[in-house]
């Protein structure tokens, strides 16, 4: 499966949980939207990210990748102490020179 280095780099950094190289993956602001919230920022995507870990230790698994320009939906297994897991969510990502602008999870 081919997809954009920094999109692999996100993956590879949740699969680790390496919160530093995670943010590394995004620009000072960009923006996650999560279950229908918003969280801008690298500060503010760090708490979400650290919270979503504790609370359920999800793991991400790609299935498949679409690219189109700048912007990429990449279909992943999540796991974890939650119910209904394991679900297949998609997760669309917005480059703008080689960093995450804007990330989607649906």
């Amino acid at each position: 499966m081919t997809m954009p280095k920094i999109v692999a780099s996100y993956f590879e950094a949740d699969h680790r949980n390496d919160a530093d190289a995670l943010m590394d993956t995004f620009t000072t602001d960009a923006v996650v939207d999560d279950e229908r919230s918003l969280h801008q920022g690298q500060e503010a995507i760090r708490t979400w990210w650290t919270a979503a870990k504790q609370a359920s230790q999800f793991v991400l698994r790609p299935l498949d990748v679409k690219t189109d320009g700048n912007v990429s939906h990449v279909r992943a297994s999540v796991s974890g102490a939650f119910a209904g897991s394991p679900i297949t969510l998609t997760h669309t990502f917005t480059i703008t020179d080689e960093k995450i602008t804007k990330l989607e999870i649906n």
